[in-house]
């Protein structure tokens, strides 16, 4: 098949939807397909066309649902993904979050090919996605077929989008994130037990809690817990600033690392935390952390619950409740045989999110759109 996979933004631009979209291209690609991501220009200097990324448009970050989301701007961007479309002579159109301006709404609409759409996002109902519904209801009529990551993302969707979706998780590269990746040596001390954070700074991912979370974590482990943060965004500076000063050596940002020493990353880790407050439509920084064979502490949101089992392959607390926070990754340090039980239950889990399963699954979408689309054209004929 020819894949057009359309992403609001990519590499160099870090997240979720974009490690999704990688390696979902990566996946079919192994399987013989050829995919070309169809996204947005992010940094001056990159090519239009290149190793199977088309580029169209500048991607702008905007304020929204207490982070930052994507945007992309440019003259004639429905003309020019329309051309995109027909000079690649795709035979399916895989687009994610569909309903987003602009990118993904306006290849919803010009899209003349079977039409698959992910849905990512979670929460409820916003003025600002009100004010959008009546642009959207027409474009997801012309989706073929609808996969949603999660339960979660699922009753999102449904609030403004009824009808019928397959419910497809994120996948995880269970071979790149294993327990046998080597660490960062210089990172790694017997004096000391290594939490570990790995995403964006936004307010909602909850890194301000484990912040405040790490005094009573020194105190009770007599000094033995430090916290490594990886990721970045203009909140840095003041996230950093309100470290308490009586664990700012024990509080380490590593700022934004290369996609490619993740794995090494979660290998540093003795603890994995992901505090995140909400509006999570699926934990894949938990996934792959449980891949990687690391104990994962996260907060009890409905998201996360569709990858971990609480007290089984995670410890889990409410979330914002900072000593609740404290005590959970306290008792994990202290802990290290728990840690060990539900660090091997939880790979055991991951397994269930490797790559192979989930696109057999997406495949199988991918062939039902295209029968759909024939029998409408079909019947169209017809009549």
């Amino acid at each position: 098949m020819r894949i057009g996979i359309v992403s609001q933004s990519y590499y160099p631009r870090y997240g979720g939807v974009t490690e999704h979209v990688h390696a979902l291209a990566h996946e079919l690609r192994q399987r013989g397909h050829e995919v070309t991501i169809i996204t947005s220009f992010f940094r001056r200097g990159e090519k239009g066309f290149k190793d199977g990324v088309l580029r169209i448009g500048w991607n702008i970050l905007v304020p929204f649902n207490r982070a930052f989301v994507d945007f992309a701007i440019g003259l004639s961007l429905k003309r020019r993904l329309k051309r995109a479309i027909r000079d690649l002579d795709l035979d399916v159109v895989h687009i994610h979050c569909p309903t987003a301006p602009t990118l993904p709404l306006f290849a919803t609409q010009v899209s003349d090919r079977p039409t698959v759409g992910t849905f990512h996002s979670t929460g409820g109902r916003t003025a600002l996605q009100d004010l959008f519904k009546p642009m959207v209801v027409g474009a997801m009529e012309r989706l073929d077929a609808r996969i949603a990551v999660s339960s979660t993302a699922l009753a999102t969707a449904e609030l403004y989008h009824p009808g019928p979706y397959h419910v497809i998780p994120n996948g995880v590269d269970v071979d790149r994130f294993h327990p046998l990746v080597a660490p960062f040596p210089e990172w790694r001390d017997p004096n000391f037990t290594n939490i570990l954070f790995v995403g964006r700074l936004d307010p909602r991912k909850g890194v301000q809690d484990l912040i405040a979370a790490m005094p009573e974590v020194v105190q009770r482990t007599d000094g033995r817990a430090r916290l490594l943060v990886v990721g970045d965004s203009y909140l840095r500076p003041q996230i950093m600033a309100g470290v308490p000063g009586a664990v700012r050596e024990h509080v380490h940002f590593l700022g934004h690392v290369p996609s490619a020493d993740l794995p090494r990353w979660y290998a540093t880790g003795d603890i994995f935390c992901s505090p995140a407050t909400g509006n999570e439509s699926f934990g894949i920084v938990l996934v792959e952390a449980m891949a990687a064979g690391r104990a994962v502490v996260c907060s009890d949101i409905p998201g996360y619950r569709t990858v971990v089992t609480p007290n089984q392959d995670a410890a889990v607390f409410p979330p914002g409740d900072v000593p609740a926070l404290a005590r959970a990754l306290s008792q994990l340090v202290e802990d290290p045989d728990r840690r060990g039980r539900i660090a091997e239950t939880g790979r055991q889990r991951a397994l269930e999110f490797s790559w192979p399963r989930v696109v057999d699954r997406i495949e199988q979408v991918y062939r039902e759109a295209a029968g759909r689309r024939a029998a409408t054209l079909a019947g169209t004929s017809a009549a």
